[in-house]
């Protein structure tokens, strides 16, 4: 697309009049390299096709925001995209899809402490790989009018799971699908297919009583291990809300630390929890 790239202390400077359209192809399927590519060609000049597109639906929704500004955007959600370049885009008002890792990340956290918790707004269409494996723990899941009721069962069944680009499993909702596995009268599977070196929460899991073993991709986990409080630090954004969700399960008081990664990606999640029974507070701003 013929941008000028540079290198200064440590930043990338990118530099052009206006890009040209191109065919380009991923190695592989980015959410956020896909988003962003779809952006600049949505003011670049002729055509791009973007090949081994990203499917999420935060893809598809961006090319919706987009063509209602303006844009000439087709196949967003499929594996190839098409954009027609346009001069200009036009302010818009428009109303944003749900969170679909929050809301696996309440169901979880519902389904663990056996609650009954209606996610309104949240869409089954958008968590298929989610609800699929919930059900398989022995999860009660159901869509309602204008929402998803998950109901936790006195018994968690093991899990196989393996992340995968969209529509398979996701990868941020591994981290969460951990603790879940830990309540599991037998071994569950995780094999994380996405992210090198995703597996942070485990030692911290591992500090409240997890039986969790690493082996390269491969996360074994022995479930039925009582999880106790302890301080535990989190180090990213999923990680942070998988060790929320295990505070929720263990016995005595549980300290999470550096929860400015948990803000990233959860809007005031204690107050949530909170509403629905959790005792939970933020101990500092």
């Amino acid at each position: 697309m013929c941008a000028q790239n540079s290198l200064h202390h440590g930043y990338v400077d990118v530099e052009c009049k206006r890009l040209r359209g191109a065919t380009i192809v991923l190695d592989v399927p980015t959410v956020t390299g896909c988003e962003n590519l779809v952006m600049a060609a949505a003011l670049a000049r002729g055509r791009t096709v973007i090949e081994n597109a990203a499917r999420e639906p935060e893809v598809e929704e961006l090319a919706l925001v987009l063509n209602k500004m303006g844009a000439r955007i087709q196949g967003a959600g499929t594996s190839i995209i098409t954009i027609e370049g346009v001069d200009e885009l036009h302010p818009i008002e428009h109303a944003i899809i749900p969170d679909r890792i929050e809301a696996g990340t309440f169901a979880v956290a519902a389904a663990m402490t056996r609650g009954d918790v209606l996610l309104d707004g949240a869409r089954p269409e958008h968590l298929d790989a989610v609800i699929a494996k919930l059900r398989a723990a022995g999860v009660h899941v159901a869509a309602e009018a204008g929402g998803l009721r998950v109901r936790g069962s006195a018994e968690i069944r093991p899990l196989d799971i393996v992340t995968q680009p969209h529509p398979g499993f996701p990868t941020d909702m591994q981290a969460q699908f951990m603790v879940l596995a830990c309540l599991a009268r037998g071994q569950s599977v995780i094999k994380e297919m996405i992210f090198e070196n995703r597996y942070m929460h485990v030692p911290e899991l591992c500090r409240m009583g997890a039986d969790i073993r690493i082996d390269g991709r491969v996360a074994v986990v022995r479930g039925g291990s009582k999880l106790t409080g302890a301080q535990v630090m989190a180090t990213d954004l999923r990680a942070s809300a998988s060790l929320v969700l295990a505070g929720l399960l263990a016995s005595g008081k549980t300290e999470v630390l550096r929860v400015y990664h948990l803000d990233r990606g959860y809007a005031a999640i204690e107050e949530k929890l909170r509403a629905v029974g959790a005792k939970i507070k933020r101990a500092k701003q």
